[in-house]
């Protein structure tokens, strides 16, 4: 399959495109990008977070082989499900890896499905070729802004590979990005919808601009999304837009772009009808597939704990790690293990992912995001809890979850839940 033209899918049937498939046809979102490569001054990704529905939020963080998991198990459930998207956490090419893996598992397995992506373009010039090879069918870019003054309202900062543009030139590459990855998607023969979310008093008023600005480059709809109030953001102060508003705003972008107005700001993990929460039997599916589960291969789990009776050590600081596994039905501590010395940067963890081959899940007090990256490219999950290590370890050798109760509390959420700086942690 080397386009959409040759997939054997019916794209009328993408409830976010066709609105009277909203009721009757459903979609899934796969959370499997954590890493975001803006920062958005309206934006607070909140990854646990189970009370709030807006972009950005999800209760889990999956890997393409959790995804590929999960939506077996939802589709087993309902017969509904048409489209299965990527749309965060993060964004899609922030995480190009885990993105790409994910939509090709997906494609090999359910050649009918849709796919689609969700993406701030920063990062999807790179990643055309791919999303044609794979029959992506509709991607959706957040275009804010076609002005770099306004831009730097907008996003503090922007990270291109490993350089940080803040300001006024971030907002310019932004743009330049996005222009470049609109225009190889339409030469690839992609349909592309542009979100804009109406900031009052920042780009409300230029939002026909963008709505010109982007049909010319071939988009083919444009979704006005009123801006949603989130505390802890810079934006948090500004109201938001009126319903009416938008009417009259949407009025003005429809001159040059069709409008799409039954947008229901869907969660990074939104499974089901839109605008309808996401059941409870799809929640506890998710949950099942995000869980660590010990095999033949991987039978132990490693704790990082000052004396092996709680979880209470922050990666970082851990000379050692506990190992236990379960043994005549009991959870047992088998070993303890050093953990590679500081100093040698990304090897320490690239060390200690060897000597944890035969553990699936290591459980810390808190950990920095290089160490928690690498370790789970390696095959083992990393957990931030808190408690007894028998309540916390016990779960896991016994194929059942950890409680909730035991999850720990990031002590810095930078780029995580808060804006962060752009340098991420460490």
């Amino acid at each position: 399959m080397s386009g959409c033209e040759e997939a054997k899918m019916d794209f009328g049937n993408h409830p976010c495109f066709n609105a009277e498939k909203r009721h009757s046809t459903g979609r899934i979102h796969l959370p499997v990008a954590q890493r975001c490569n803006i920062q958005c001054n309206f934006c607070n990704r909140k990854y646990d977070c189970v009370n709030e529905s807006r972009p950005g939020v999800t209760s889990r963080v999956l890997t393409p082989m959790q995804a590929v998991s999960y939506l077996e198990s939802v589709l087993e459930k309902t017969g509904n499900i048409s489209v299965v998207g990527i749309a965060g956490p993060g964004d899609p090419f922030a995480n190009p890896e885990e993105t790409l893996s994910t939509l090709e598992r997906i494609r090999e397995k359910y050649k009918e499905k849709v796919l689609c992506v969700a993406t701030n373009g920063l990062g999807l010039p790179d990643y055309v070729d791919d999303l044609a090879r794979l029959a992506i069918s509709h991607v959706t870019v957040t275009v804010n802004t076609v002005d770099p003054e306004i831009g730097k309202k907008i996003y503090p900062w922007v990270r291109l590979g490993r350089n940080i543009y803040r300001g006024a030139p971030g907002a310019e590459i932004l743009l330049e990005r996005q222009t470049e990855g609109i225009k190889r998607l339409k030469a690839k023969g992609l349909t592309v919808k542009i979100n804009t979310v109406i900031i009052p008093g920042i780009n409300d008023s230029h939002a026909e601009e963008v709505a010109r600005y982007t049909a010319g480059l071939g988009a083919d709809i444009q979704n006005c999304i009123p801006m949603m109030h989130v505390e802890g953001t810079v934006f948090e102060t500004i109201a938001p837009p009126e319903p009416q508003h938008i009417e009259a705003l949407r009025l003005k972008t429809a001159k040059h772009l069709a409008q799409m107005s039954h947008c229901a700001r869907c969660r990074a993990d939104a499974a089901g009808i839109i605008g309808g929460e996401n059941p409870a039997e799809t929640a506890g599916l998710l949950e099942a597939a995000a869980a660590p589960k010990p095999d033949e291969m991987r039978p132990y789990v490693a704790v990082a704990s000052m004396e092996g009776l709680f979880v209470n050590r922050h990666l970082g600081e851990a000379t050692q790690v506990w190992i236990f596994g379960i043994e005549d039905g009991k959870v047992t501590l088998k070993e303890q293990r050093p953990t590679p010395p500081p100093g040698s940067g990304d090897r320490r963890w690239l060390d200690l992912a060897r000597i944890l081959h035969d553990c699936v899940a290591l459980q810390v007090s808190d950990c920095g995001k290089n160490p928690k990256e690498i370790l789970e490219k390696h095959g083992v999950q990393v957990m931030s809890v808190e408690g007894l290590i028998a309540d916390t370890v016990s779960p896991i050798l016994e194929g059942r979850q950890v409680p909730g109760v035991y999850r720990a509390r990031r002590q810095c959420g930078a780029g995580v839940s808060c804006g962060g700086t752009g340098m991420g942690c460490g």
